[in-house]
């Protein structure tokens, strides 16, 4: 089995770690998916209190973010008119500057600003019956794109164009995991393994000694060779169509996207990088391959073309792969 290990260990963790520390689990619903949660127990720890403060956290979060809550902010700022400039709490806040950035850097192939498409083809909260016309796809992406957002990172204002709808689903969930193991860490839980829709981070260590270890998913059916990654200190997203309410548009185009990437894996310091990039690079394809070359992205992609499963490595995942 190949084994992929983090590039840097941490040695703090594993001197302060206490070998008779108890591995609890915690479970829940959120974001329309589950939530889980294991960590070593340090003593004094109330599991019931840590599940209460999860719960809150991520309701917080989806008060903010989803795009399927009619009261939440995104769906008012959505909803908000030509001009209208809102101001965004600090999640809302980090998710746009980051989201912003990755679409930037990735000239749209991540875009937080495709609310329209996504409705257009039926992904969103109204279904449709109907595959869209040419004209509807095309007065969609009039109104979308995150180049007609106007956002004031230091006093997190952003403004409403006119028209324009974000959709979070391939950042949001990243940043809830982070926050997760933010939440944990601040109640004096060092060492712990979150988990969201699929999408994990792991921190610390467990009481043995071993890493958070697991496996990267790959999609049903395809014989692909095992991957075990230490979760230490790192996030690991992956991005699929096979995926329970998947559906994979390429904002630049406005259409399903045409790659053959059937999953896209990223492995990052943070699980919402890891997301939105898990996102990108499945718009992207293997023309994304050189892009996390240079910026040093860890990340595999699966595709199939003819019948013909490809993986294809980035040297950063590369370099931390052993048989």
């Amino acid at each position: 089995m190949r084994i992929a290990l983090p590039p840097t260990i941490d040695a703090a963790a594993f001197a302060a770690r206490d070998p008779s520390a108890a591995v609890l689990d915690l479970h829940g619903k959120t974001m329309g998916t589950s939530w889980s949660v294991r960590f070593a127990a340090p003593a004094g720890v109330d599991p019931t209190a840590i599940r209460k403060a999860i719960v809150a956290r991520l309701s917080g979060l989806v008060a903010e973010m989803s795009h399927w809550e009619p009261d939440s902010l995104l769906s008012r700022f959505n909803r908000s008119a030509p001009g209208t400039w809102t101001t965004l709490p600090p999640d809302f806040a980090h998710v746009m500057t980051r989201g912003l950035a990755i679409a930037e850097t990735t000239n749209g192939a991540f875009d937080p600003a495709i609310g329209k498409l996504v409705d257009a083809w039926g992904f969103g909260v109204i279904p449709v019956t109907h595959v869209p016309s040419r004209l509807e796809v095309e007065t969609a992406r009039a109104s979308s794109g995150w180049r007609r957002l106007v956002f004031a990172p230091s006093g997190a204002h952003l403004r409403q164009p006119g028209g324009s709808a974000l959709d979070l689903s391939g950042i949001a969930k990243g940043h809830a995991v982070d926050a997760i193991a933010d939440l944990l860490h601040n109640a004096g839980i060092s060492n712990a393994l979150v988990e969201i829709g699929g999408e994990l981070v792991g921190r610390g260590i467990k009481p043995n000694g071993d890493p958070w270890w697991v496996d990267l998913e790959s999609p049903p059916g395809l014989a692909l060779p095992a991957l075990r990654i230490a979760l230490h200190g790192m996030a690991v997203a992956t991005s699929g169509n096979y995926r329970r309410g998947a559906h994979t548009l390429n904002p630049r185009t406005g259409h399903p996207i045409e790659t053959h990437v059937v999953s896209a894996s990223v492995l990052h310091q943070t699980a919402l990088d890891a997301d939105a990039w898990a996102t990108a690079l499945t718009v992207l394809g293997r023309g994304g391959l050189e892009l996390a070359h240079d910026l040093g992205i860890a990340a595999r992609i699966v595709t199939v073309i003819d019948g013909t499963v490809q993986e294809y490595l980035t040297p950063g995942l590369s370099a931390m792969v052993s048989d």
